[in-house]
């Protein structure tokens, strides 16, 4: 169940608050918030800027990911913002100006915040207790699961946990039949049919949280290793995505030159050779870490040409882009998934130096 959230982007900037003439204004009059919207009226959350919030959910239904959503000025909800600027013909200057919000709250007229009832698919579990530090460790375990019903959650609506807790205090989010506050990332189908491409068939599983009834192709990825962000073109070089990306370290650095998308594998089983020589990693022998959101390369592996070498998720969303990898390209689960189902083999990908 959704029911829209008003009350609470009382507080955001003017231009951010532009809906779309009489079908916003009937949205807004139909609305009867509930419980966890209620709590919000006034002000928002503490330690979450408003006016932040919507742009980073605006962005990231626009396919300009800001990475984890939470209603912070952080780093990549910078580099979204100057790449959906750089897209629109604005000044790229990564802050919310007023042209900026005017054409973020062009691009959709769905509320940035809904309420959610918890059902009995989001409790079930089965859930660990906590995630191994050691990748030794995690090779013992059934399957790299969630570690609650908050973090299923939360990566379900594209969130940061401690946003999904500030916005829902007293929620018990083990509870089915709970109502939450949450991103409202969903596309409509008449967002996702203004992309204007078929759904490819050739992809090798549907995504998980497909989002719109068609997906753009992709034809080019362009990995950039300095700004930390992955781009994904399509045939005529236009934007089709833009995401945070943690690309490489000094142990392991990511490969240079253009390679090509060799296969897409979904809650891929994690295979460890002694020959990476990770740090930290004492095995002599190789083995194996079972498939789940926290797998170390997340829920997707876009396999590419350069052996070794993928574009996967992650289990830590929130450290997208702020730390480094094991050479590859992490992105957040639901960043991965998207891109998963708009490459082919084939799709070239490009490492920017």
């Amino acid at each position: 169940m959704h029911r829209v959230v008003i009350a609470f982007l009382a507080v955001v900037t003017p231009a951010l608050l532009v809906v779309d003439g009489a079908s916003g204004q009937a949205a807004q009059k139909a609305a009867a918030p509930g419980a966890a919207a209620k709590a919000l009226q006034g002000k928002p959350a503490k330690g979450v800027n408003a006016a932040i919030l919507k742009a980073e959910v605006l962005l990231d239904r626009a396919s300009f990911s800001p990475g984890a959503i939470d209603g912070r000025d952080g780093s990549n909800f910078h580099k979204a913002l100057a790449a959906f600027q750089r897209a629109n013909g604005l000044n790229a200057t990564g802050k919310l100006e007023d042209a900026t919000a005017r054409k973020l709250a062009e691009t959709s007229t769905q509320p940035p915040l809904v309420d959610y009832e918890i059902s009995a698919d989001d409790t079930k579990g089965p859930f660990l207790p906590s995630i191994p530090a050691k990748f030794d460790e995690m090779a013992d375990l059934p399957a790299m699961s969630y570690t609650s019903a908050r973090e299923a959650l939360a990566e379900k609506f594209h969130m940061q946990e401690a946003l999904l807790r500030a916005l829902n205090p007293k929620a018990a989010f083990d509870r089915a039949g709970t109502t939450i506050v949450v991103a409202n990332v969903a596309r409509d189908a008449t967002e996702a049919a203004r992309e204007g491409t078929e759904r490819r068939e050739t992809t090798a599983a549907a995504t998980p949280d497909q989002r719109g009834a068609s997906d753009p192709k992709v034809a080019r990825i362009e990995i950039d290793k300095r700004e930390r962000s992955l781009r994904a073109l399509d045939k005529d070089g236009k934007l089709v995505a833009f995401y945070p990306a943690s690309i490489g370290s000094t142990e392991k650095p990511a490969p240079s030159g253009t390679f090509k998308v060799r296969t897409v594998q979904y809650d891929p089983i994690y295979h460890y050779d002694p020959k990476f020589a990770f740090k930290g990693v004492k095995a002599k022998k190789k083995f194996t870490i079972k498939a789940g959101p926290n797998n170390p390369v997340g829920s997707v592996w876009i396999d590419l040409t350069a052996p070794s070498y993928g574009i996967h998720g992650t289990p830590n969303p929130d450290k997208v882009s702020k730390t480094e990898s094991h050479g590859c390209v992490r992105l957040t689960n639901w960043d991965a998934r998207a891109l998963a189902g708009m490459v082919r083999k084939g799709t070239t990908v490009a490492f920017l130096d």
